[in-house]
């Protein structure tokens, strides 16, 4: 099963909306097949594993692994459940049940009912915790919420805006930029608020890193957003304004629980809020964050944006370059499992 989640992890930030799967074959404690799913209408990965078994008269003698049940629905593939049966495989080890509700425990009831020997939970935890965007996604109906930003030494993420020209400004060194460009492929989007766009003109690309760039997202309360922004043009933009949800009393904001049900509604999985501070604590505030990355850098700006404030302590703490990125996972938002 380790090796299952070591080909899923080749996956991240190209299988959207889909999980990610890694699938091997063994025979006689020998692998005779391994595959993993590349990308949401492509095969999925037991059909890669079992494509590579050169002999296909062994698989009525093998064990497949993988790490995610396979599925029982027709999709823009066939089932995988209906591959396994045609090949008569002797037995099925899962890591975990698929909490998608068309699937959950189908994939599981027709190889049992086609007598083929199944085990489910091994290594259940860790095979949770790498579909932790997908099983958020469909257990709690809302995206999965990743909080990013680089702070000073003394507490700033930025000058402030009458301080500094318009156009992005980095804190962090070359290799946390880098790094941060690597996050933004492994997401499915990135969200700024409105005083984000109009103080930095982000384009929230993946520049520095190869993959995939991920589905900007602006929150805009009072449609500030014109030509003149970057983004303005994107045409995958999710433009969130009080057109698209109703404001707060105050009219200053959405309410971030129904703006997260609007993102989940629109097949949004995974999201990467990268500023500016106000919306960053408005997550924070709200308990609606799954991980947040802290670069703690070497600079010192005197004054400045304050950086938002979190009460608990990291998880943990990473040497980078010249920053250190400090993890935290929030507990209460913990994915949950179906078995």
């Amino acid at each position: 099963m380790q090796r299952c989640l070591q080909l899923a992890q080749k996956g991240l930030g190209k299988t959207y909306p889909n999980p990610l799967v890694g699938s091997v074959v063994v025979h006689h404690d020998k692998i005779i097949g391994e595959g993993w799913h590349h990308a949401a209408g492509q095969p999925h990965a037991e059909v890669h594993a079992i494509d590579a078994v050169k002999n296909k008269e062994l698989l009525s003698e093998a064990t497949l692994y993988v790490n995610l049940e396979p599925c029982s629905h027709h999709g823009k593939t066939p089932p995988c459940v209906d591959l396994l049966l045609k090949h008569r495989l002797k037995r099925v080890v899962i890591g975990s049940l698929d909490p998608n509700p068309i699937v959950a425990g189908t994939g599981v009831a027709r190889l049992q009912e086609n007598h083929c020997e199944i085990r489910v939970g091994v290594l259940e935890k860790e095979c949770t915790e790498i579909n932790r965007r997908f099983f958020t996604y469909h257990t709690q109906k809302r995206p999965y919420i990743v909080l990013k930003w680089a702070e000073s030494q003394d507490g700033y993420i930025a000058p402030t805006s009458t301080t500094k020209e318009r156009g992005v400004f980095w804190l962090s060194d070359s290799f946390s930029q880098q790094l941060v460009h690597q996050w933004r492929s492994e997401e499915q989007a990135i969200l700024v608020g409105i005083n984000t766009v109009k103080a930095d003109n982000p384009k929230l690309n993946v520049r520095k890193w190869k993959g995939k760039n991920p589905i900007p997202i602006i929150l805009d309360p009072s449609r500030q957003l014109n030509a003149d922004d970057a983004l303005f043009h994107h045409q995958q933009l999710i433009h969130i304004s009080s057109h698209e949800l109703p404001l707060t009393s105050d009219s200053s904001t959405f309410d971030f629980s129904e703006m997260l049900t609007y993102l989940y509604n629109q097949n949004i999985q995974s999201v990467l809020v990268e500023g500016g501070a106000f919306t960053l604590q408005q997550f924070i505030d709200a308990q609606l964050w799954d991980e947040i990355r802290l670069l703690k850098t070497t600079s010192e700006l005197s004054t400045g944006v304050v950086a938002p404030k979190v009460s608990q302590q990291p998880q943990e703490k990473v040497a980078l370059q010249s920053d250190w990125l400090h993890r935290f996972r929030n507990k209460v938002s913990v994915p949950q499992t179906n078995s």
